[in-house]
């Protein structure tokens, strides 16, 4: 096992992953070191995490911009503001983990991966939006993408060590909390409703776009960059019991699955340790005696018409994914504020999507003029009553 301490950055660090992330190494501080940490407005818990963590660069929102004025309590915790982009391209950083949500994080992935940082990705939208972009820095830098999401971990785990390509990729879904719904009962889902997830504890975006299987679409077109593997290739299976993460089939018929219990902070240390396992007596076991089955099951797409709008969109390519991306996380958050119902979500990113003139091998300056057209046709959309 490396002895050497890995020096991390960690891009988003008050949310959901973020905070699992410091959880990993708060276990393992012999193995891991945060350099910087960057998070939103919520002050609060970043101003705790500063001081149990020390980091030496820090980031957060004030207002509607960065704030490059480091204040008072800062300088006084030893901490230099940094922007995102120079936080991930630090001579003193071995690896950035990008946990934010949205397009947020993608310049700060391109600039880190320029200069050959590793990067632990969480963030979804970099890769669905700009995974052309995002793959091709890597190569040209020698730059590894660490998967974070519990699925694309399971598959490169299942990857590791096969000298042959695998013939298909089977991405488990839990099917969320409205897996057993009827079509009439979908209409009439609440915010609470769908913020109850089964099985995993995650951030408002991730557990809404859990509920709709939106995050499996977009799963579907981040295997396609991750892996080399056609979007045909990929497929879908819901398992509620959430212990298979995903599964490969190879080209003799043998299928490898990576199973635990739905615990982030499993991939997430395996991304930070990679190549290294290490004990870690804070995360839970699988007790197979305890485990009455694993069942699966097709997903419905008449029920969940955004699984196959985000297939669609990897499929067309170019900047349909941004677009997807944008268009559903305005959506999402129009529904969080119980401005469109559940169901509306699919019908407003399906809109959008249809309206939009795709751009084909976009630069990313076309990347992020097309995530801005699709919020503002979102809104459009809703405040023209369609």
């Amino acid at each position: 096992m490396a002895d050497v301490v890995k020096r991390l950055v960690v891009l988003g660090s008050t949310g959901s992953i973020g905070r699992q992330t410091l959880d990993v190494v708060r276990n393992l501080p012999e193995r891991f070191h945060i350099v910087a940490l960057a998070a939103g407005r919520n002050i609060d818990i970043l101003a705790g995490q500063i001081r149990e963590f020390k980091p030496e660069f820090v980031s957060y929102l004030s207002g509607d911009e960065h704030n490059e004025n480091t204040p008072s309590w800062l300088r006084d915790e030893g901490c230099q503001f940094l922007s995102l982009e120079d936080m991930a391209s630090h001579p003193d950083v071995d690896t950035v983990v990008i946990a934010t949500s949205g397009t947020a994080g993608l310049s700060a992935t391109l600039a880190a991966l320029k200069v050959g940082k590793n990067v632990a990705l969480a963030n979804k939208e970099s890769l669905v939006a700009a995974g052309e972009l995002v793959m091709d820095m890597a190569r040209q830098s020698g730059a590894r993408i660490l998967p974070v999401d519990s699925e694309h971990s399971a598959i490169w785990q299942c990857l590791n060590g096969e000298r042959q390509a695998a013939r298909n990729i089977i991405l488990t879904a839990s099917g969320g909390p409205f897996r057993n719904y009827s079509m009439a009962q979908m209409k009439d889902v609440t915010v609470e409703q769908a913020m109850a997830h089964p099985s995993w504890h995650m951030g408002k975006k991730v557990t809404i776009d859990s509920a709709t299987l939106m995050n499996k679409g977009l799963e579907v077109i981040e295997a396609h960059w991750l892996f080399n593997m056609p979007i045909d290739d990929i497929n879908v299976l819901i398992h509620p019991q959430s212990i298979i993460h995903s599964m490969v089939e190879f080209i003799d018929g043998s299928v490898k699955a990576q199973l635990s219990y739905p615990d982030m902070r499993l991939p997430i240390q395996y991304a930070l340790s990679y190549p290294d396992r290490v004990a870690n007596p804070d995360l839970p076991a699988l007790d197979f005696s305890k485990i009455d089955r694993l069942t699966f099951e097709q997903p419905d797409s008449s029920r969940f018409p955004c699984l196959q709008l985000a297939i669609e969109a990897g499929k067309n390519g170019g900047t349909c994914p941004a677009v997807l991306c944008a268009a559903d996380e305005a959506a999402v958050e129009l529904f969080l504020s119980e401005r469109i119902r559940f169901a509306d979500i699919a019908h407003v990113v399906e809109r959008v999507l249809e309206q939009h003139k795709k751009v084909e091998k976009p630069s990313l300056e076309e990347i992020m003029a097309a995530d801005a057209w699709a919020r503002e046709s979102v809104v459009r959309l809703v405040g023209g009553g369609s």
